[in-house]
C-alpha cells in the first residue's frame, strides 16, 4: 500500500512562521485557476521572505507541490482555522489576503510567545498576493463572511426625480377622459381574468365583457347616439389602447366589431347604412364580422375570388365562394357570435368585372342559427387569443338585397347600371382600402399597450428580485446588473418613443384629407409593423428577464406573448406592410423631381451636403457626451441613412427597369433593400416625434428623464446600425465604441427612475394580475 505523502493541515498550522501565508496557500489551491508554473512562482517568492526558517521552507515546498496537492478534507481544516482565528481579531475587517495574513501572524505570535512580525511583513505579503493574480478582497469575504461590508438596504429604488402621475398625464394628454373611463370600467369586479382552458366558456365570457362595455358606452365613444356618423375615432382608439392593458381577446373582439365591422359601414356605406346599422353596432345588438381575407390570397385583397354577381331580375346580389381556396379565412367573430359580415368580393354587374367591393351579408338569425347557403367552421385552437371565435366562411349563392352593397365609392341602381365617381378600378380599390386604415392604427396602439404591460412586470420584478453580488455580501437587485439594464431599459426607451410616434399617427389619421390619405396609410403601415415587431421582441426579453417566474401563467407574460404574436401578421403581414411603406417613399421621391425638377434637385443636393458634414474627420471621431447626446446629431445621421438608401434603391430599380426587367421582378430583386429603406424611414420618424414630444414638455424633472430616454433610444438606433454607418464612413471605430458606452451610461442613469417610468403607464393592478409585477413575491 502506497503511503499518502500529501501535505497536512496539522504540519502547516503548527508552524507559527507560516501563519502569514496560510490564507494565500488556501486560496492558491481553492481558486482553481493557478497553473503549475504560477504555484512554483508563488513558492519562489514566499521562500525569499527572511522570517522563514528551514522547517517552514520544507513544509511550504510540500504545500506548493503541484504533483501532490493537499486533499479536500485538509483544506477544510485550514479554512475553519482561518475563520476561527479571524473571529478573535479586534480589527474592523480585512480588505486583502495580505492584511488577513498579517493579522493571523499577530495572533500566532501572541499565542506562541514569538516576537511580533517585522514592520515590512504587510508589504511583503502584498507582493505575494499580487503574484496570485486574484481579487484579495473577494477572497477574504469568501473566507471570513464577517469581513464583508454591511448589506445594501432591501427597500425598492430610491425616490425618483419626478412624479409618475405627472408623467402619466403627459402620456394621457390626448383623450384623457376616454382613457380614464376605460380604467374605471376595468376596475369593476366583473373584469377579472378567467379560465382560458374551456374555449367555449372563455368565448362566452369575452362576449359578456364586450356586451357590458357596450351597455356602458364603449361603442358610443366611436358612434355617438343620435349622430353616429360624427364618429370620434381618436377617442375610440385611445379607449381601445387602454383596454389593451386587459385581456387581449376582449380587445381583438372589440376591434373586430366596433373597429373593423363598424368602420366598414361608416366609411364604405352611405346614409341609409349609417342610419340602419350604426346604432346596432354601437349597442352590440348586431354582432358583426369583417370578411376580407381568403385562404389562397391572404393579404392580397385585390385578387380575392369570392364573387358578388348582380341579378337584375330580382334586384339582388348573389354572393358565392367558387372553390375551397376562396373561403373567407380567420374571420373574427364568425365561429360563434357574428350575425352579419362585411364581405369583400369581386363585383360583377351586367357581365362586367368591376373590382373588389364590400357588401353586408347576414350569417345567422336572431337565435344564432346559421342561415341557408352559409357554411361556417371554427378555425380551431390557436397559439393565443382563444377568446376570439375565428372562423371560416363559405357562401353558396347567397342572395342579398341591392341595398346591402356598401356603395360610397360605387353604386348600382335599380336598372342594374353601375356608376362611380372614381373611374379606375385600381384607384377605387386603393381609395376604399385607405378608408379602413383604422385597423392598423388600433393594432399598433394595442401592441404597444401589451409591451408596456410586459415591461411593467419585468421592471418591477427586476427591482425586487436579487441575484448574485460581491462575494460574502448580499445579492444585488437584478436591475442593478448592467446586462439587465440593457435588456430592459433600452426597450423601455423605445416604448416611450413609440408612444409619442403613435400619438402623432392617431392625430394624422383623425385629421386626414383625401390629399394625404395615402401618406397616412403608409404611416400606419410602417408604425404598425415597427410597433408589433417591438412588442414581440420586448415580451420575449421580459419573459427571459423574469426567469422561471416569467414562464408561469400566473405572471401573465406567457399569455401576453401568445396573444400578441399574431399582431405581426394581423391587419397585414409586417413585411408586406413595410414594402408598402417603401413604395410610397419611392413615389414621393420621384415626385420631388417631377413636380419642380430644379428646386427638387437643389434641395436634394443641399440635404446631401448637410449629410456630408457627418463624414468629416472631426465629426466622425467626435465622442464627447454633449455631441453624442445631441438629438439633432442623432436625427441627422438617421436622416442621412434614409436618404442614402432611398437614392441607392432608386438607382438599382432604374437600372433594372431600363434593362427591360418587368416591374414586379425588379422590385422582387430589391426587396431587402426596400425593407431596409422602410425601416430607416420609420426609425427616423419615431425619433423625430420623440424629440418633438420632449421639447413640448415644460416641467424640468419630466423633461430631464424623457430627454435621457430619448437619447437612449436615438443612440440605441445608431448602435444597432453601427455596421451600416461604419461601412458608409459616417462613424469611425472609436465613435462606435463611444456610442455603445454612452448607451450603457444612459441605462445606469435611467435605472433609478425605472419603476416610476413603468408606473407612469397607469396600468391598473387588476389588469396585470401578475404577482411578480405587483411586488407580491419575496426577493
Amino acid at each position: 500500500m502506497v503511503e499518502d505523502t500529501r501535505p497536512t493541515a496539522h504540519e502547516l498550522l503548527s508552524l507559527p512562521r507560516l501563519a502569514p501565508l496560510v490564507p494565500m496557500l488556501y486560496v492558491a489551491w481553492t481558486d482553481g485557476e493557478l497553473t503549475h508554473e504560477e504555484l512554483r512562482a508563488l513558492g519562489e517568492a514566499a521562500r525569499q521572505q527572511p522570517w522563514l526558517d528551514l522547517r517552514s521552507n520544507i513544509v511550504l515546498a510540500r504545500w506548493l507541490d503541484p504533483i501532490l496537492p493537499p486533499s479536500a478534507s485538509e483544506l477544510v481544516v485550514v479554512r475553519e482555522h482561518i475563520r476561527h482565528t479571524a473571529e478573535k481579531l479586534f480589527h474592523s475587517g480585512q480588505q486583502s489576503l495580505a492584511e488577513l495574513g498579517a493579522h493571523l501572524a499577530e495572533v500566532a505570535a501572541g499565542r506562541d510567545g514569538l516576537p511580533a512580525p517585522m514592520p515590512e511583513l504587510s508589504q511583503a505579503l502584498k507582493q505575494l498576493e499580487d503574484s496570485l493574480g486574484i481579487s484579495g478582497r473577494e477572497a477574504v469575504r469568501a473566507l471570513v463572511p464577517a469581513a464583508a461590508p454591511a448589506p445594501k438596504r432591501v427597500a425598492p429604488s430610491e425616490p425618483t426625480s419626478f412624479d409618475p402621475e405627472a408623467l402619466r398625464a403627459v402620456l394621457d394628454r390626448k383623450y384623457p377622459e376616454a382613457r380614464e373611463q376605460v380604467r374605471a370600467w376595468l376596475d369593476a369586479p366583473a373584469f377579472r381574468y378567467t379560465d382560458a382552458h374551456d374555449t367555449d366558456a372563455y368565448r362566452d365570457r369575452v362576449f359578456a365583457w364586450l356586451k357590458s362595455l357596450a351597455d356602458q358606452g364603449l361603442g358610443r365613444i366611436a358612434y355617438p347616439e343620435g349622430n353616429e356618423t360624427r364618429a370620434d375615432l381618436g377617442a375610440f382608439i385611445a379607449a381601445f389602447e387602454t383596454l389593451a392593458f386587459f385581456d387581449l381577446s376582449l380587445v381583438v373582439k372589440a376591434g373586430v366589431h366596433f373597429g373593423l365591422f363598424g368602420a366598414s359601414i361608416l366609411f364604405l356605406g352611405t346614409e341609409r347604412h349609417h342610419r340602419e346599422y350604426l346604432p346596432k353596432v354601437a349597442s352590440l345588438e348586431l354582432p358583426g364580422c369583417f370578411a376580407m381575407s381568403e385562404l389562397r390570397h391572404g393579404s392580397n385583397v385585390r385578387d380575392v375570388e369570392t364573387v358578388a354577381r348582380y341579378d337584375k331580375e330580382t334586384g339582388e346580389f348573389v354572393v358565392h365562394t367558387p372553390d375551397d381556396g376562396a373561403r373567407k379565412e380567420w374571420i373574427g367573430n364568425a365561429a360563434r357570435h357574428g350575425r352579419i359580415a362585411t364581405v369583400f368580393a369581386q363585383l360583377e354587374v351586367g357581365g362586367k368585372a368591376l373590382g373588389v367591393h364590400a357588401l353586408l351579408v347576414p350569417l345567422r338569425d336572431v337565435h344564432g342559427k346559421v342561415l341557408p347557403g352559409v357554411r361556417i367552421e371554427d378555425c380551431g385552437e390557436k397559439m393565443g387569443l382563444n377568446g376570439v371565435d375565428n372562423g371560416r366562411i363559405w357562401f353558396d349563392h347567397v342572395r342579398v338585397p341591392r341595398e346591402n352593397l356598401l356603395d360610397r365609392f360605387g353604386q348600382v341602381d335599380a336598372k342594374g347600371e353601375y356608376q362611380s365617381s372614381i373611374p379606375g378600378d385600381s384607384k377605387r380599390f386603393f381609395t376604399m382600402l385607405g378608408t379602413l386604415v383604422a385597423g392598423r392604427v388600433s393594432v399598433a396602439c394595442a401592441a404597444l399597450s401589451a409591451a408596456k404591460s410586459g415591461l411593467t412586470i419585468a421592471v418591477r420584478y427586476g427591482d425586487m428580485r436579487r441575484q448574485f453580488g460581491p462575494v460574502g455580501a448580499q445579492e444585488v437587485r437584478l436591475l442593478d446588473h448592467q446586462t439587465h439594464q440593457l435588456r430592459l431599459l433600452k426597450p423601455l426607451a423605445k416604448t416611450y418613443a413609440l408612444d409619442f410616434a403613435l400619438e402623432y399617427l392617431v392625430e394624422r389619421y383623425v385629421k386626414r384629407t383625401e390629399e394625404d390619405a395615402r401618406e397616412v396609410e403608409a404611416l400606419a403601415a410602417g408604425l404598425k409593423a415597427y410597433a408589433s415587431w417591438h412588442t414581440t421582441a420586448v415580451l420575449q426579453e421580459a419573459r427571459e428577464a423574469c426567469g422561471g417566474q416569467g414562464y408561469l401563467t400566473a405572471n401573465r407574460l406567457p399569455a401576453l406573448k401568445a396573444d400578441t404574436d399574431v399582431f405581426t401578421t394581423f391587419e397585414g403581414d409586417n413585411t408586406v406592410l413595410m414594402q408598402l411603406v417603401a413604395k410610397g417613399l419611392l413615389t414621393g421621391y420621384r415626385q420631388r423631381f417631377e413636380d419642380d425638377r430644379v428646386h427638387a434637385v437643389l434641395k436634394l443636393l443641399a440635404d446631401r451636403a448637410a449629410g456630408v458634414v457627418e463624414r468629416n474627420p472631426f465629426t466622425t471621431r467626435r465622442t464627447d457626451v454633449e455631441h453624442l447626446r445631441d438629438g439633432d446629431f442623432q436625427l441627422r445621421v438617421l436622416r442621412y441613412r434614409e436618404e442614402d438608401l432611398m437614392a441607392s434603391v432608386s438607382r438599382r430599380l432604374r437600372k433594372r427597369l431600363g434593362a427591360g426587367v418587368e416591374a414586379f421582378e425588379a422590385f422582387n430583386q430589391c426587396q431587402e433593400h426596400l425593407l431596409a429603406l422602410a425601416h430607416a424611414h420609420v426609425e427616423r420618424l419615431v425619433l423625430e416625434q420623440f424629440l418633438k414630444g420632449v421639447e413640448a414638455v415644460r416641467e424640468p424633472g419630466l423633461k430631464t428623464v424623457l430627454g435621457r430616454l430619448c437619447d437612449l433610444y436615438g443612440l440605441s438606433c445608431l448602435e444597432s446600425a453601427s455596421g451600416w454607418f461604419l461601412e458608409h464612413g459616417l462613424l469611425e471605430g472609436s465613435k462606435a465604441r463611444a456610442i455603445r458606452k454612452e448607451v450603457e451610461r444612459l441605462c445606469a442613469e435611467v435605472r433609478p427612475d425605472a419603476v416610476a417610468l413603468v408606473d407612469a403607464f397607469g396600468i391598473p393592478d387588476t389588469c396585470l394580475a401578475a404577482p411578480i409585477g405587483l411586488g407580491r413575491l419575496a426577493p
